[in-house]
């Protein structure tokens, strides 16, 4: 059986307080921070959160410090935490960008970094090829991919830390405010219309509450325009700098 997802989006970060996308793999906020021990004792007290036997962590800054401090007792237990590039955000500005794979490993020396792809944290050069590309094709592309390798773990709770724009365009259509959670299953019954896909149904408990903290919209949010750039049919327009400039892929504004 494929296991129960316990998504979470990141706490707040630098970037999300000021709209500042020229924040470099944004650090957490102090408000990020507290966020981040509200969401561990909200996880304390589910039952979800108590059964999680496995960690997925987008490999940048701000979701591995949400795992540190919002997963600490599952860490202390002994849940293995995997850093993935797969789970990254969207855009390719600045404070979407992660950091070079040496410099997380000085950061975050607790945590083994070794099946990280080490294009990371790559998304300018060959777009066509690039799984983590600024385009619509590969992110979409990319959420299939990393439910694709979580549906077959042995694992029966996998929490994954990520980013808004990415699980609301690639993985589940859902919003999230920072540091929320929300419980989905693999839904057999649609997956088999459409064969190839991975597609998830989420738990009638959060979609109702609007994320496990009740903080998130209610509702089903798919991708709309503005989320990625425009698709260009020229090498010359995909150089960098000829597509307009996006803000983050949230149309849920943080909390400030």
């Amino acid at each position: 059986m494929p296991p129960t997802l316990l998504l979470i989006r990141h706490a707040q970060a630098l970037h999300n307080v000021a709209s500042d996308w020229s924040i470099h793999d944004a650090p957490l906020s102090e408000l990020g921070e507290q966020q981040c021990l509200e969401l561990q004792e909200s996880l304390k007290n589910s039952k979800i959160g108590n059964e999680v036997d496995l960690i997925v962590v987008s490999a940048m800054r701000r979701t591995l410090q949400t795992a540190t401090i919002g997963l600490d007792w599952l860490i202390k237990k002994g849940v293995k935490v995997i850093p993935d590039a797969g789970w990254q955000e969207t855009a390719d500005k600045p404070c979407d960008t992660g950091s070079p794979l040496e410099q997380m490993k000085k950061e975050f020396p607790q945590y083994d970094f070794s099946s990280v792809d080490p294009s990371y944290p790559d998304k300018t050069t060959d777009l066509e090829n690039n799984p983590y590309a600024f385009t619509q094709k590969a992110i979409l592309a990319r959420g299939q991919t990393c439910l694709e390798d979580l549906y077959s773990r042995p694992e029966k709770v996998i929490a994954v830390v990520s980013h808004s724009g990415f699980l609301r365009t690639a993985v589940c259509n859902r919003m999230f405010f920072n540091a929320d959670w929300r419980v989905f299953n693999f839904d057999e019954g649609a997956m088999e219309k459409k064969p190839g896909q991975f597609i998830l149904k989420e738990s009638e408990e959060t979609e109702k509450k609007g994320g496990g903290m009740g903080r998130s919209d209610v509702g089903v949010f798919g991708v709309v325009e503005g989320d990625f750039p425009p698709e260009v049919e020229t090498e010359q327009a995909k150089e960098k700098g000829q597509v307009k400039e996006l803000g983050e892929a949230n149309k849920q504004k943080p909390s400030s």
